[in-house]
Order: structure tokens, then C-alpha cells, then sequence
């Protein structure tokens, strides 16, 4: 499964005795466990349509277009080795910048220096001058 790259489309048990012997050369795997290897799937419809890669009996490459109703399929895995997948930013987070612990449980608080005197009634006040 290294160089698989697309989706695995697995089917219902009754879908597969629906889509009777057509479906069979594109089916893996064995049992319940059959599943189609699709390059692409568009899920938009009310046909599942999954594009495939094949081979002509002379050798050639072609695109293969498959197209089956939703309900017949069961389970959609992505087979992508070298791509993130779901919701998850799509960069590296960076390291969080660990705090120093405060509050009761931290260290205990330093009292800040106070920069403005207290008044105490001994200094003497200005008032301004009178006109």
C-alpha cells in the first residue's frame, strides 16, 4: 500500500451481488473486505463516480470511469501516504513558549515598588496664584 496513492471505495455485501459479474475486474482484496483503488472520487452526486486507472489488452493506459449510487457504497478511505489528512492546520505548529507559573499555586507575588507617595498630610500644597 506504500505507492498507493488515491482511495479505497469499499461496498455493501448486497451491492456487490447487485453489480453482479460487471464489477468484478475492478474489485481488490477478498470477502467482505472487497474495495475498488480510485485515483479520484466525486461525491457530489447522487452517482459516486470514481475515476480509475486500467489497461487495454494491447498495453495502453486509459481512464476508467465508474459509476455506482451512494447507497451501494459503505466506506471511503483515503490511501494518500505523503498528504496531511483532516482538519488540522496545514503547517507545523510552533512550540509553545512555556509562562513562568503565578497565582497561589506559583511562586509567591513581589509587591511592586511604589512610585507615588503616599499622602499623609504633612506636605504642603500649592494652589495657584489668584488674578
Amino acid at each position: 500500500m506504500n505507492d498507493a496513492h488515491g482511495y479505497f471505495v469499499f461496498f455493501h455485501p448486497q451491492a456487490l451481488e447487485a453489480l453482479g459479474n460487471p464489477i468484478k475486474p475492478y474489485l481488490l482484496g477478498e470477502g467482505e473486505n472487497q474495495h475498488i483503488l480510485c485515483r479520484e472520487v466525486d461525491t457530489g452526486g447522487a452517482l459516486i463516480e470514481m475515476t480509475l486507472a486500467g489497461q487495454t489488452p494491447d498495453g495502453k493506459t486509459v481512464q476508467i470511469e465508474l459509476m455506482v449510487p451512494g447507497s451501494m457504497v459503505r466506506m471511503i478511505v483515503s490511501a494518500h501516504g505523503d498528504e496531511q489528512f483532516g482538519f488540522q492546520p496545514r503547517y507545523p505548529a510552533a512550540p509553545a513558549q512555556a509562562l513562568p507559573p503565578v497565582g497561589p499555586a506559583g511562586a509567591p507575588a513581589q509587591s511592586a515598588p511604589q512610585s507615588v507617595p503616599a499622602d499623609t498630610g504633612d506636605a504642603p500644597t500649592q494652589t495657584p496664584p489668584k488674578p
